[in-house]
């Protein structure tokens, strides 16, 4: 029987990050959910004001179904705020509204991570579909120049992560600031609004560790099979 050990030393640490990632998100919004801001604003008043104050009168907030789906879209230019965010004013939800309106901003300001990210979205969705079956056909026919190319489009998957990083800690870092200047949220709230955004941060550190342990498996896959030609 074959033991793949590629993928006890690549991809189950990545995976087990990456559950402890999600488990950390889920735990931690949780509990500050429970937390009630102050001036009880929800997470949909919250965005507004933020948004407003950014001089974004003219983007959207939408309703959407889901738990923690919050998201902004900038091909209709809407913030997009779960059932969990939306009418909830716990120091949790505001944080997740404050950190979607954070993505408006960076997307009115033209900030170049994000039209990077935007930019090489193309090119992502190619590789995700043809990565896997390259290195596949190229190992089976022996045709590692092609196998080598599936890895690089793999590469594109990682670069994506890569570009993601500092998208997500500057619209948590635009939101944190925007709670404080607006006074949305006092002192000891904000507290509880960073804890939910820095553990949702580590949702997209894992999601980096896990493409780049998948392509060092996949190239160090193709590296032995072409060596035992």
């Amino acid at each position: 029987m074959y033991f793949d050990y590629t993928y006890l030393i690549f991809v189950v640490p990545a995976m087990l990050l990456a559950l402890w990632a999600q488990s950390r998100v889920n735990s931690t919004f949780n509990k500050y959910s429970k937390v009630m801001s102050a001036r009880r604003m929800t997470g949909r008043e919250a965005a507004r004001r933020i948004l407003d104050a950014n001089g974004l009168h003219n983007v959207q907030i939408n309703r959407i179904a889901g738990n923690l789906t919050d998201h902004f879209d900038p091909r209709t230019n809407t913030v997009n705020l779960s059932e969990s965010v939306y009418d909830n004013a716990s120091v949790a939800a505001i944080g997740v509204a404050a950190h979607e309106s954070g993505h408006a901003v960076q997307h009115a300001v033209g900030y170049s991570p994000m039209k990077l990210r935007a930019a090489i979205i193309p090119f992502t969705n190619i590789g995700s579909k043809l990565a896997v079956p390259l290195v596949l056909i190229g190992i089976l026919f022996s045709f590692y120049e092609l196998a080598y190319i599936g890895c690089i489009f793999y590469a594109s998957l990682a670069l994506f992560q890569l570009v993601t990083l500092p998208v997500e800690f500057n619209a948590s870092n635009r939101a944190l600031e925007a709670l404080e200047n607006t006074g949305i949220l006092g002192n000891e709230e904000l507290k509880g609004s960073k804890k939910v955004l820095s553990a949702a941060a580590l949702t997209y550190v894992a999601a980096l560790a896990t493409a780049l342990a998948q392509l060092l498996r996949l190239i160090v896959i193709v590296n032995g099979r072409r060596d035992r030609r």
